[in-house]
């Protein structure tokens, strides 16, 4: 099912791992980031449609003490150099067992990121690919487009209302649905 096309979706929110760079179980070390094939592009071209860009990732292995949030810092650092840049990062340094607010599937990461960038959530999309990611979009009142790996359930896929086959054709779904409008003229 393609977007919703009655809404003005003004940003575009990314998971992190299995989404933008390959995933490297609890990856702190940012001489391991490689981009997902194509991911770049499909950045640099949700940028020239002018949409507002965004990282959304849980990075449990701060709670689980494998890495301090420096090291996260660091990684995510090289991420937005090699992909980005990105107008926001929001990270989630907890753990599932931790009850927070913020880890996905609930809206906290979704709904900082809408407040950081200065639009409703609403005018979002999300783009991972797990079903948390979509589930998060869900419940924060964003769009999801599920993207799935080799290691997404299929039940995660028959849950999520848009699902592409690659990063590429996520960003082709979101610009299509936000339209010429998202075009801003303050951004190079």
């Amino acid at each position: 099912m393609p977007l919703a096309p009655d809404r003005a979706i003004r940003g575009l929110l990314f998971d992190r791992d299995d989404t933008l760079v390959v995933d490297v179980p609890y990856n702190a070390d940012p001489r391991l980031v490689v981009p997902v094939p194509g991911a770049r592009r499909a950045v640099e071209r949700a940028r020239a449609a002018g949409l507002l860009l965004g990282v959304v990732t849980n990075q449990s292995v701060v709670a689980k003490g494998l890495a301090t949030r420096e090291q996260v810092d660091a990684t995510n650092a090289r991420v937005d150099a090699l992909v980005g840049p990105f107008d926001v990062w929001c990270v989630c340094p907890h753990d599932a067992g931790d009850d927070c607010a913020c880890r996905k599937p609930r809206p906290g990461m979704v709904l900082d990121a809408a407040e950081r960038l200065g639009v409703p959530p609403e005018a979002l999309v999300v783009v991972g690919d797990i079903g948390a990611d979509v589930q998060a979009a869900r419940a924060a009142g964003a769009q999801g487009v599920l993207v799935p790996t080799p290691r997404t359930r299929p039940e995660e896929v028959d849950d999520a209302e848009t699902v592409a086959a690659t990063l590429a054709e996520a960003v082709d779904l979101v610009i299509a649905a936000a339209g010429p409008s998202t075009v801003r003229t303050d951004r190079t």
